[in-house]
């Protein structure tokens, strides 16, 4: 099968973040792998969750949707405060892999809320998400501490996710739709800058895989993590401000 995009089994699509593309949000961001973009948003509003008032924290928190038409054919809204399965789980990822890395005692009196729309999806719109997501929710950090709301910022470190599968034993980063479909093992790993991990989620869709192939997909997601939390430094460290509109991309 060749790869989109005419890249090798150890590349990624490419990948974009364009800044600007919300006057209102605190910090937002669309975040293209390939042909799946998402809108990750990240709203800042006063007071905090009645489980967080007495350890005197803020908190973090995060919701996925895919808009009718990000798909081949439309689908449903949510509604009613039903929320699928699918969208539960990745909305919990999302939140749990931002406070893997925030500093919640320096968020005190203050929630994150950080939004993932689909837009378009091919393939790895929650390692999408997850990649966009913390760019947005350090730019509205970055907005609080310069504006004086907090004293330090809470961002300990990157956090940025990847998906990785074996087709016809061939280990391959960054799967668009069709792979992931027809791929043996489906895996998405989610791991820090400095190289730890927060969550690895890995399925045998046929025949059991072998410790040495997860090694091998474990230390190729490492290396792709490795170089979009570059990407993340770059948009962070040039935009301060959430409505200035700029376009980052990986450069392989």
């Amino acid at each position: 099968m060749t790869r989109s995009f005419e890249r090798s089994s150890q590349q990624m699509r490419p990948i974009k973040i364009e800044t600007g593309v919300n006057r209102y949000a605190e910090g937002a961001v669309i975040i293209n792998f390939g042909h799946t973009r998402v809108l990750c948003t990240c709203t800042v509003e006063g007071g905090v969750p009645p489980f967080q008032l007495e350890k005197g924290e803020g908190w973090a928190t995060a919701e996925y949707a895919m808009l009718p038409r990000s798909t081949h054919t439309r689908s449903r809204r949510d509604r009613k405060g039903i929320i699928g399965g699918r969208t539960m789980e990745i909305q919990r990822l999302i939140g749990r892999s931002l406070r893997s890395v925030l500093d919640l005692s320096a968020l005190q009196g203050f929630t994150l809320t950080i939004d993932c729309d689909v837009l378009q999806a091919d393939g790895g719109t929650r390692t999408a998400s997850i990649t966009g997501a913390f760019v947005a929710t350090a730019i509205a950090c970055k907005g609080l501490q310069e504006n004086g709301k907090i004293s330090r910022s809470p961002i300990k470190d990157n956090v940025a996710a990847v998906s990785l599968g074996i087709l016809s034993d061939k280990v391959n980063l960054d799967l668009d739709y069709e792979e992931d479909f027809a791929a043996d093992v489906d895996l998405n790993l989610v791991m820090t800058g400095a190289g730890q991990i927060v969550e690895v989620q890995g399925t045998a869709e046929g025949e059991a895989f072998t410790r040495e192939q997860l090694n091998q997909m474990l230390e190729l997601g490492s290396e792709g993590i490795q170089r979009l939390c570059k990407l993340q430094n770059q948009v962070i460290e040039t935009i301060s401000d959430s409505t200035k509109v700029a376009n980052f991309e990986i450069d392989y």
